[in-house]
């Protein structure tokens, strides 16, 4: 347990210090977790979800995971925990000794509401899984600020497990994809993992000619750009409610969106699966595949593909296996 809360997570959530407490709580690879509990003057008890990180790298996670809950939360209420602060820790008015500390070790914070997860309680909206994840799916993104028309992108940079993602806007989602999530994850698989001739042509080869071939414009019919959670495995859904209020829902977290095409949801859904089918019937009735219908499961395969690589350079070993086999199919199907 820590025995003091920084200066600035008390400020930000306007609590009292001699009340407030952090006990570690739940786990995560590049991050320490917290549950942050505090009582108010007039006697209410409050329970918190903190995540401490450091490093100019925690920064940018913490504060695209911030973005990302409020994206979704707005866009389907109940769906995630709200965010309710990010920051530098030691920042506070607390004293030019203590500021100092802790600005040096670059230390950041993020506070969430408290998921009670894996709980059986009365339910809350009734909403499944497929139907929320369906909403999400359908809600148009909103259009950012410059722009005259929802683009492909997200306003910060995000991270996909350890690895940083830029998303800046553009109007072609072929060459996002392409751009932003391909090239970008060969460069750090290499940088992490050693130079591959093999792997770089591959991936090169699936950036000029499959992305085009499968979600070129004009190809996709009628896709528009969609809030994705863009981690969506398993171990980021359960059943729960935010401390104290309601009853249960199905919920997400630790999310790193994108306003991209629905179907890349899916890639990293179907490779580690944990979703019944049940709830793809339900899912797919609700979202349609998109038209060439025909090529549904290659474009997911094609989705599929980041996420291998993305695994190949955090952890190496067998991902790279499993993206050299992906690639030469859609390589062997439209790679000419």
């Amino acid at each position: 347990m820590l025995s003091t809360v920084d200066a600035a997570i008390l400020e930000a959530l306007s609590l009292e210090p001699t009340s407030t407490k952090l006990i570690p709580h739940g786990s995560s690879s590049f991050a320490s977790t917290y549950k942050l509990t505090s009582t108010t003057l007039n006697g209410r008890d409050l329970t918190y979800f903190v995540k401490i990180g450091t490093g100019p790298s925690a920064d940018v996670m913490l504060r695209g995971e911030r973005a990302s809950l409020n994206a979704i939360h707005d866009a389907v209420p109940g769906f995630c925990p709200r965010s309710l602060a990010h920051g530098a820790m030691g920042r506070a008015s607390e004293g030019r000794a203590q500021h100092q500390e802790s600005s040096s070790s670059g230390r950041y914070f993020l506070v969430t509401e408290f998921l009670e997860v894996g709980i059986h309680l009365i339910t809350g909206s009734g909403m499944s899984l497929a139907e929320k994840l369906a909403k999400l799916h359908t809600t148009p993104a909103p259009i950012p600020r410059g722009y005259d028309k929802p683009m492909y992108g997200f306003p910060v940079a995000t991270c996909c497990g350890a690895t940083v993602q830029e998303n800046g806007w553009k109007e072609s989602w072929a060459e996002f994809y392409a751009d932003n999530r391909l090239r970008a994850i060969l460069k750090e698989g290499v940088r992490k993992n050693g130079n591959d001739r093999e792997l770089t042509a591959a991936v090169e080869k699936v950036a000029e000619t499959v992305v085009p071939r499968l979600l070129g414009d004009g190809h996709l019919k009628g896709v528009r750009p969609v809030l994705v959670h863009g981690d969506l495995w398993s171990g980021n859904h359960g059943e729960g409610r935010a401390a104290g209020k309601g009853g249960a829902e199905e919920v997400v977290f630790d999310p790193s969106c994108v306003y991209g095409h629905s179907e890349y949801e899916l890639g990293i859904m179907r490779m580690f699966g944990g979703f019944g089918s049940g709830f793809w019937r339900e899912y797919e009735k609700l979202v349609p595949k998109s038209e060439p219908k025909e090529e549904f499961e290659d474009r997911v395969a094609l989705y599929e593909l980041y996420h291998h690589l993305n695994h190949f350079a955090l952890f190496g070993g067998g991902y790279r296996s499993g993206a050299m086999s992906i690639m030469k199919k859609l390589i062997s199907k439209y790679g000419s």
